[in-house]
């Protein structure tokens, strides 16, 4: 099974901790290969950086599909572009915001998320509901720590990260915590030991779903709005979304 991990923002030190990651949670037989796209911002924090991150992503993922890899992750916490890669691969595409709820509800009765910054609440709210998941969250908390502190040890991120956990636990009665941003994935470890209570992770949860998927032999339906996109000409930066991918649909 081959398995391609877009961080859809452009941010290498980023891709290669998540790759890390990935690779740790992949099973025997299992090449994960991570990767970014060439043009975007350089993290996605909030609304206005999804749009410019949402073509990268989906350009990697067609082509990602063209190269025959099994199985998808989008590994942006707010899901970014997810439906539209859905659209644009054969096989399953996993969000890893919508993977990390689906796992955390099956290990807690009530989970609290901590994200980076306070923007990114808005949206990972509108997709819990989407998900069917919001009253199974107790609270989407932000540490206030933009997501390229995450890569800076000298930051503090990883202090006020542990700091907001507690705070769920104390003040959202939360059973367990899920991380909030792909850059978090090298913590959740470490996190769970510290307080005592399951710490999810999204790119480790997705890649289990991915497995999971592809064992089954299941992938996205095509029948209804993930079917392939109409073919159409696309002009100027985005050009290139107009071809058709190697494999059939």
């Amino acid at each position: 099974m081959r398995l391609l991990v877009v961080n859809p923002n452009t941010s290498a030190s980023m891709t290669q901790r998540i790759g890390a990651a990935a690779g740790a949670a992949a099973g025997p037989g299992v090449e994960v290969v991570a990767v970014n796209p060439a043009h975007g911002p350089a993290s996605i924090e909030g609304y206005f950086d999804e749009v410019f991150a949402a073509p990268g992503l989906v350009e990697e993922v067609a082509k990602g599909d063209g190269a025959g890899f099994d199985a998808f992750i989008v590994a942006c916490f707010d899901d970014t572009g997810l439906e539209a890669a859905r659209s644009a691969a054969r096989g399953p595409v996993i969000g890893i915001g919508e993977a990390a709820f689906h796992v955390a509800a099956l290990i807690a009765h009530r989970f609290s998320v901590v994200t980076t910054l306070s923007r990114s609440i808005a949206p990972i709210e509108a997709n819990l509901v989407k998900y069917g998941l919001a009253t199974r969250c107790a609270r989407v908390r932000a540490c206030e720590v933009p997501v390229l502190a995450l890569d800076d040890a000298a930051s503090g991120a990883r202090e006020k990260l542990s700091a907001e956990i507690e705070c769920a636990m104390a003040e959202d009665s939360a059973e367990a915590i899920v991380l909030g941003c792909a850059g978090m994935a090298d913590l959740a470890a470490t996190l769970a030991r510290r307080h005592g209570l399951p710490v999810v992770d999204g790119v480790a949860a997705a890649v289990k779903l991915a497995e999971a998927l592809v064992g089954l032999g299941l992938a996205t339906s095509k029948r209804g709005p993930y079917a392939p996109p109409l073919p159409k000409p696309f002009v100027g930066a985005f050009a290139g979304l107009g071809r058709p991918t190697r494999r059939s649909l």
